[in-house]
């Protein structure tokens, strides 16, 4: 049965996912459906709508975080606003979460703090509001209701991919904590991928290529133990 695939919030932590991904490739592992929050939904968004690892390494490099950042009208809302980096994403994703080639969960949060995995409807908001960090970004509307990045109240979703998805295994990539929630972690039947954080802020995503090949090499020694 192949496995589904996790990807942890991360602050930034695009190349330590795609470092993931790429060791993925290269074993050929096929990957059933995915679960992503924040940065793990962006990565695992553009991965499951047909971007390689190396199309992701060269997009997420085009153009410095700073750039998509802008003050929000109203900031007891949030600090900035997430049209830019919609704007940025849009051309590359699907409308909807149909038109993947796998199933996609997002993690976010509602407007009550609750944990909550979105799988149908408007794609592009969903992975938006997933990477909305609460306080810094405002919350971002997805058809009817308002929600922001599932770090805040758990960073892999766990026990929210094992109630979708039941009796799945599951290969899960968690990055170190740089903010939100590690909930305990029951690791039946699933492959636990560990990478520290990225470094990476909102001026520069650092030496990129250098964490990729720490992440794939760091993916490479756990998936050919699992083998």
């Amino acid at each position: 049965m192949p496995p589904d695939l996790l990807l942890s919030s991360g602050f930034l932590a695009f190349a330590r996912h795609i470092g993931v991904l790429r060791a993925l490739e290269e074993r050929a592992i096929a990957i059933d459906a995915l679960v992503g929050t924040s940065s793990g939904a962006l990565i695992g968004a553009l991965w499951s709508a047909g971007l390689s690892s190396h199309e992701l390494e060269r997009l997420l490099q085009t153009v410095a975080p700073w750039r998509l950042l802008r003050p929000h009208a109203r900031p007891w809302r949030g600090l900035l606003d997430t049209a830019a980096f919609a704007d940025f994403v849009r051309p590359h994703l699907p409308v909807d979460f149909a038109g993947l080639a796998r199933p996609l969960a997002v993690g976010v949060v509602d407007a009550a703090g609750q944990h909550r995995l979105l799988t149908s409807g408007p794609l592009v908001p969903a992975v938006v509001a997933s990477c909305a960090m609460p306080y810094v970004f405002a919350a971002v509307r997805v058809a009817d209701a308002q929600f922001a990045d599932g770090g805040a109240a758990d960073r892999l979703a766990l026990a929210p991919w094992r109630a979708w998805r039941p009796g799945r295994p599951a290969i899960a990539h968690q990055v170190q904590r740089s903010a939100g929630v590690d909930l305990p972690l029951d690791l039946t039947d699933v492959t636990l991928i560990q990478t520290p954080r990225s470094g990476a802020t909102f001026l520069s995503l650092g030496d990129f290529a250098g964490q990729i090949l720490a992440a794939q090499a760091c993916a490479a020694r756990v998936l050919d133990a699992r083998a």
